[in-house]
This record gives C-alpha cells, structure tokens and sequence, in this order.
C-alpha cells in the first residue's frame, strides 16, 4: 500500500501506470486470496476479519490520494469512511462477544464496484498522462473523464450506503445487546 500511495502521488512519466500496476496485484491478489482459502479450507477467523479490513485499506488510501489530486469529492470518501467505520465498529462488537462476521454478498458487489470505480479512474488518468506526451486528445477529454470518474465513484458509495445499511441491520443484535 505505501508502493501505490507513494507511485500515485508522486508527479513522474507514467506515474498513474505504475499505479494501476499496484493496485491491480494488490487486488488479483486478494481475490486469489480468497479463493484459495475457500478451496482448500483455510478460511480463518483471523482472515474473515483481516480480509476486508485489507480491502477498506486499499480503497480508502486510493480515494483519499484521489481527493489529494482532485480527482474526487471529498464527501463520497466521507461516506465511505463512515460505513467502514460503522461496519468495523460491529465487527469488533461481535468479536467482543466471541462472534466472527463474514463479509456478506452486499460487502463483496460494494468492494468490486469501489475497485472498479478506482480502476478506471486510473485508466482515464493514464489515457491523459499519454495525450501529454505529445499524443493528440480531445481538449475536452480531461472534463469528460472527470466526470466519468466522478460518476463511478458516486456509483460505488451508493453501493457503499446500501452495503452498510443492509450489514446494520442485519447485526443489529449485536449492537443491541447488552
């Protein structure tokens, strides 16, 4: 996470290249991950609550450097903190009483759309960061792409609230016991 950040932040040639390079084995990775462990059933504690706390991680720490490079509102990545600090808070709960929460199918579209949003975001920027090494672009591409990205972004915090109500209310009783 610290390579993407640092790669994404960063101003050189191709920049947003080596970035997308990052987050894509960053995110093959984990889906393989978890694949893996289902298959061979190595599915932990530790990795139910590990996993998707690697997945905010790396979705959070992209949206916060798109927010740094204006390439996204900053109140889509408040939302999205709020629900993952909401969804962890339970999830801490519920081990404080000896309880483990899997992700469910609601976390999982959430993350994919979140990754995919962040993908493109990326593809867009590298389709850019071509034109400005001499290839001609439309001069009103970096606007579109904008609010493409934009679009996506506020696409996948939709799936983001959805996600997080739907979790809410589905581990209320942890949150309600006393």
């Amino acid at each position: 996470m610290p390579f993407f950040v640092a790669v994404l932040l960063i101003d050189f040639p191709l920049n947003n290249l080596a970035a997308l390079a990052l987050f894509g084995a960053a995110s093959i990775t984990d889906l393989l991950d978890g694949k893996i462990a289902r298959k061979q059933g190595l599915i932990t504690d530790f990795g139910k609550f590990a996993d998707p706390l690697a997945d905010k991680i790396l979705v959070i720490s992209a949206l916060l450097c798109f927010v740094q490079l204006g390439l996204c509102d900053c109140v889509a990545v408040i939302i999205v903190l709020f629900r993952e600090f909401t969804v962890t808070s339970i999830r801490l709960i519920a081990a404080s009483k000896g309880k483990v929460i899997a992700a469910n199918i609601w976390g999982k579209v959430k993350t994919v759309t979140q990754m995919v949003a962040i993908i493109c975001v990326l593809v867009m920027q590298i389709i850019l960061d071509i034109g400005a090494l001499g290839v001609a672009l439309p001069c009103c591409l970096r606007c579109i792409f904008y609010w493409t990205g934009e679009g996506l972004i506020w696409v996948s915090t939709l799936f983001t609230v959805i996600s997080g109500i739907i979790y809410v209310k589905q581990n209320k009783h942890f949150i309600s016991e006393k």
